[in-house]
């Protein structure tokens, strides 16, 4: 399994396209954060990272597909997964193996973004800083929030040889289980209680309530289970390979 991991790491940082893609996660939050008039934080007024986690699941709701849409779709369109079939792995460990291979890459994109909240805090004018604790739970939540993206990507790769379309697919279906469920939770057929119910099926509502710095072990289970899910959807797929 590590062998695959460490052979899909290396495989993404082998040519541009893995520079480039993390340079453009840390430009746009850069810009975003800093540049951006409506959502610079430095003319906000207050000491708080609210914005970055706020605008980060976005930008990874792209970055992530971008990095895994080759994972199995590559494999397939040059004909090389009949060759790891053919080693000591089982597909468990395949699948496992491209998913820490892949998630290793978005925490190496994600581990640069700690120099926002130090520089926050040491512009802070007051002596408090920012809310630590909210800021930690924020960064767990978008850990596991890469997690979940990272299984859906996977999922969509097993699903084609197209790379471009296992992209789109990625990308949609993050973005339908984001904020898919809090949309329809603003139906007003629902508006009687059952919202709350619908809201809590998707990513967005457990990522805010993690984010307010409250680990909650149904949050934890929600996110290990979504991806238990797609990984599961993955080696199923793969049999019928």
């Amino acid at each position: 399994m590590w062998s695959v991991c460490k052979k899909e790491f290396r495989q993404f940082f082998s040519s541009l396209t893995g520079y480039i893609a993390i340079i453009v996660f840390l430009l746009l939050n850069g810009l975003f954060l800093f540049v951006f008039p409506d959502t610079n934080i430095l003319d906000f007024g207050f000491a708080t990272l609210d914005k970055f986690f706020e605008l980060a699941p976005w930008i990874l709701l792209l970055l992530i597909p971008a990095i895994t849409m080759r994972s199995f779709a590559d494999e397939f369109k040059g004909g090389t997964f009949e060759i790891l079939q053919t080693k000591p792995l089982s597909r468990w460990q395949l699948v496992s193996g491209k998913y820490f291979g892949s998630l290793l890459v978005v925490l190496i994109a994600l581990v640069p973004t700690i120099i926002y909240p130090i520089t926050v805090q040491q512009l802070a004018a007051t002596g408090g800083g920012i809310d630590m604790g909210g800021t930690i739970g924020s960064y767990i939540g978008l850990i596991f929030l890469a997690g979940v993206f990272v299984a859906i990507g996977i999922a969509c790769s097993s699903f084609t040889n197209n790379a471009v379309v296992a992209f789109i697919a990625g990308a949609f279906l993050c973005f339908l289980l984001y904020s898919g469920f809090n949309a329809i939770s603003r139906i007003p057929a629902l508006q009687s209680g059952a919202d709350y119910y619908v809201e809590m099926l998707g990513i967005d509502f457990h990522y805010r309530s993690v984010s307010r710095g409250v680990v909650d072990s149904r949050d934890i289970i929600y996110f290990l289970s979504v991806i238990f899910f797609f990984l599961l959807f993955t080696n199923r797929n793969l049999l019928k390979r």
